[in-house]
């Protein structure tokens, strides 16, 4: 098993970074569970990193410190490029870069941000973003509906109701139409079912839930349901289960072997190339089996035993999103 996790281009698709910065994403003994020693320990090769965007208020100076806050962000992501006592990391802006920095034995490290707020209410911020800091996905929302779209999960502090929007607002329609033009994947993980079918309708490239679950096996409000799944399905999208408890079993304590359980259940019901997998690691993502970034081949073993061969785990593991973010570049090239 170990042979084989040291072969696959293993790609975790949603990690936060500690914030504020503490400069220690190269250094020994740090209290993250993703670094760039722990990668190189647990042979994980390509990750997104996430400039999370607390949801604020709704309002000019909620969207200012926003706008602030994610550039900031981004800044430290991308200078996290370089090399140092024999080990490499490069940041990467598409499919390709990812590949070359694999076949090189660097970290691939893809720039992202969790949560449109991050826009300040200005879609067209997008095509910056993506352009100075090779941003590859936005997601749509978080917790608290913004000003883009209504969340799975409402915030009674921010006084929202049930629904905002009724999904996604004439802004998120202008947003998610810039993100096609500038090659930026629609992430719909922490949006409201009808957030999610909405952007799948109008997305011209596929949309996929960066660190979600399986309704059917765990009633979350954050996982997707069957009809859910199958719209990606239908729409060549994708679902990365992710090293959530809570997610992954009813009252939380979910374990690797949940992963496995989530990543099969899709598997069976809309195929393998509809699914990934993802930590969340220093977003509140770890479960028994998969704690940190050194033990990321205990993902490829629970997967082996339930039943995947290597050429789906190839899939699983990375192959699947390096396909969207090349639809992505693709159809941003076309525009």
């Amino acid at each position: 098993m170990t042979e084989l996790h040291d072969t696959l281009l293993t790609f975790d698709t949603h990690i936060d970074i500690p914030w504020p910065d503490q400069a220690d994403a190269w250094s020994l003994n740090t209290d993250r569970k993703v670094d760039v020693r722990k990668c190189d320990q647990g042979k994980l090769r390509s990750v997104c990193l996430a400039a999370y965007i607390p949801q604020g208020p709704r309002d000019e100076a909620g969207h200012e410190e926003a706008w602030h806050r994610v550039q900031a962000m981004l800044k430290v992501i991308n200078a996290l490029g370089g090399h140092q006592d024999g080990l490499s990391a490069n940041v990467c802006r598409t499919a390709k870069d990812v590949r070359s920095a694999f076949q090189s034995g660097a970290l691939a490290i893809v720039p992202a941000i969790e949560n449109g707020h991050a826009l300040g209410g200005v879609p067209p911020r997008i095509g910056q973003l993506a352009a100075e800091y090779g941003v590859r996905y936005l997601t749509l929302t978080h917790n608290g509906h913004n000003a883009l779209a209504d969340a799975a999960i409402p915030r009674k502090d921010l006084n929202d109701s049930p629904e905002l929007h009724g999904g996604l607002s004439e802004l998120g329609h202008e947003t998610i139409r810039e993100m096609n033009r500038h090659g930026v994947l629609v992430d719909v993980s922490h949006t409201a079912k009808s957030t999610m079918m909405q952007a799948s309708e109008l997305s011209t490239t596929p949309v996929f839930a960066s660190h979600s679950c399986v309704r059917s096996l765990c009633d979350h409000p954050r996982n997707l349901d069957d009809e859910q799944l199958d719209r990606l399905k239908e729409t060549d999208g994708l679902i990365q289960i992710t090293a959530m408890g809570s997610f992954l079993r009813k009252g939380g304590g979910g374990t690797v072997e949940d992963l496995a359980r989530h990543v099969a259940y899709v598997a069976e019901r809309v195929g393998v190339r509809h699914v990934g997998v993802s930590s969340d690691f220093d977003g509140g993502g770890g479960i028994p089996g998969w704690q940190d970034a050194t033990e990321t081949p205990a993902v490829t073993q629970a997967l082996l035993k339930a039943g995947f061969s290597p050429e789906e785990l190839t899939a699983i593991w990375g192959g699947n999103m390096l396909r969207l973010m090349e639809k992505a570049e693709q159809a941003s090239i076309s525009a």
